[in-house]
């Protein structure tokens, strides 16, 4: 086997070659579409690429495998012997790529299939609009805070009775040009975010998984599509921890000697937009009955709201482990806001509207609605009720989980970490 790492620049890639125990230097290749297709062209069977993960990577990794050259994506976090070197050149971190690459030390990362990545970058971008429009927004309530304006009458001072008040408001000529400027830029992204949005539903109804999310209660299309996004084939975590810990939602775990573990803020690994994601959604599912929000309020008495927000983004986390690998749907799902959200996707790619005929959102009668919502209320009791005979029934709990106070500052019983003293 040879292995070749490959040093990504803009403009180019310095290339090293591992065989029979030698690593050189084999020149550079242009970081172009025809110079990448030449240069796969010249590797045969059975020989392997390294690189590291950057902004041409997923471009670079497909021309390769269209050629079936395998390829490994090192993860940068992990490259010591690139990072910290003495000597650092593109050529030398070339050779170390390759010297990994065949002494097998190299840490590789997921890399995900086109359509992942098209999606991938599709929610990427949607949420880097949505905060500069968001900036946009904190910058026009900056010009009425400084001019000491009344609060806008209306619920949001961007519509159109909301506009109207604006435009009304006496401004000295550079705030006026501030706040118009602002407005404007509203205006623009909001168009932008609306493409975003079309192309988006348009991948979500192909995906059966994000249709399947999208059935979990207080679930919308964005939070399912940048969880599919993130994770992609969810095959790859066997169990619902390793996805935990994947996104970042576990806590950090310290542990030395005979000292016992200590427990304490989550992690925060992986993909900080999922996180993100799913801290609105636990915040949002408080509002809809069913046993997340018994959940998310039995944490909250316990250890406050804030962590009862995070463990509820974990639970969803599991939650959604559990129904992709199982191929079902939410067991307490609420079938006609589940086709609500779907009909609003079938609207948004163009499809035709058929305003009168019965049963197309599955959402219009009231009566269905109510029935729908007495059985998530329901749900919940029997949740309540579970805890409660377990609580009075259980075995003794040990552990940080036991105390109210954090838990990084109540060690577990036991020397490993998650260790617990048995009943």
């Amino acid at each position: 086997m040879r292995g070749f790492g490959l040093d990504v620049h803009r403009d180019f890639c310095e290339v090293a070659i591992a065989e029979n125990g030698e690593v050189r230097s084999a020149g550079r290749v242009a970081t172009r579409l025809p110079a990448l297709e030449l240069f796969a062209g010249s590797l045969v069977e059975g020989d392997v690429v390294a690189l590291e993960a950057t902004s041409g990577t997923d471009r670079i990794v497909s021309v390769l495998q269209e050629h079936g050259i395998q390829v490994v994506v090192a993860n940068t976090r992990k490259l010591k012997s690139i990072t910290e070197a003495k000597a650092k050149t593109d050529r030398l971190d070339a050779r170390t790529l390759a010297k990994l690459l065949v002494s097998g030390l190299l840490d590789e990362v997921w890399t995900p299939d086109e359509r992942t990545r098209a999606l991938r970058r599709l929610t990427n971008r949607r949420e880097r609009i949505v905060r500069a429009r968001t900036r946009a927004k904190n910058e026009a309530h900056g010009v009425l805070a400084r001019n000491l304006c009344e609060r806008p009458p209306v619920t949001d001072a961007f519509g159109k009775g909301g506009r109207e008040w604006l435009a009304g408001l006496e401004l000295p000529v550079d705030e006026r040009l501030t706040l118009d400027g602002c407005l404007r830029q509203v205006d623009f992204l909001e168009v932008e975010v609306e493409v975003l949005d079309r192309e988006i539903a348009k991948h979500a109804l192909a995906w059966p998984e994000i249709l399947r999310l999208m059935s979990v209660p207080g679930v919308n299309v964005q939070t399912a599509a940048t969880f599919i996004a993130s994770v992609g084939d969810i095959r790859r975590f066997s169990s619902p921890g390793k996805l935990v810990s994947y996104l970042g939602l576990d806590p950090r775990v310290r542990q030395s000697g005979n000292s016992p573990a200590r427990h304490g803020r989550i992690s925060k690994a992986g993909a900080s937009e999922v996180r993100h994601m799913l801290g609105e959604v636990a915040w949002k599912v408080t509002m809809t009955p069913g046993p997340m929000r018994a959940f998310f309020e039995r944490i909250r008495a316990r250890r406050g709201p804030q962590i009862a927000a995070t463990a509820t983004a974990r639970k969803l986390v599991v939650l959604f482990w559990h129904l992709l690998t199982s191929e079902q749907d939410y067991a307490f799902a609420r079938p006609a806001m589940t086709r609500n959200k779907i009909r609003k996707l079938e609207l948004l790619t163009g499809a035709p509207s058929q305003k009168g005929r019965k049963g197309i959102a599955g959402g219009k009668s009231k009566a269905r609605y109510e029935a729908e919502r007495e059985l998530s209320r329901q749900a919940e009791t029997a949740y309540r009720r579970l805890m409660s005979d377990w609580k009075s029934s259980g075995p003794s709990k040990g552990g940080a989980g036991a105390t109210p106070g954090r838990a990084s500052n109540q060690p577990s019983k036991g020397k490993a970490a998650r260790q617990a003293t048995s009943p």
